[in-house]
C-alpha cells in the first residue's frame, strides 16, 4: 500500500519518530543538529522535486544523514 502526503508539514508530522532518533544519536555523538535543520537539508537537497517519495526511503534517508551533509547544504 502506497501512503501518499498532501503536504510537506503533513510527512513531516509522520516522519518526526526518525527525525527525533537521529537527532539523539547525533547529540550522543558531540553534534549540535536539530531535527528541523535535519530536515530542512533532506528537503531541499534529496526531496527537492518532491516526486515519487516513498516513506521507507525517506525514512532510510534521516537514519543514514551525516553531519557533512548538513556541512554541505549551509555552506552553499
Amino acid at each position: 500500500m502506497k501512503e501518499e502526503f498532501h503536504s510537506w508539514q503533513e510527512l513531516y508530522q509522520r516522519v518526526t519518530p526518525a527525525l527525533k532518533a537521529k537527532e539523539k544519536e547525533l547529540k550522543r555523538k558531540g553534534k549540535k543538529i536539530n531535527q528541523k535543520e535535519i530536515w530542512q537539508t533532506l528537503v531541499e537537497t534529496k526531496w527537492k522535486d518532491g516526486k515519487d517519495l516513498v516513506l521507507y526511503d525517506i525514512v532510510s534517508d534521516i537514519m543514514n544523514f551525516q553531519v557533512d551533509d548538513i556541512k554541505d547544504f549551509f555552506e552553499k
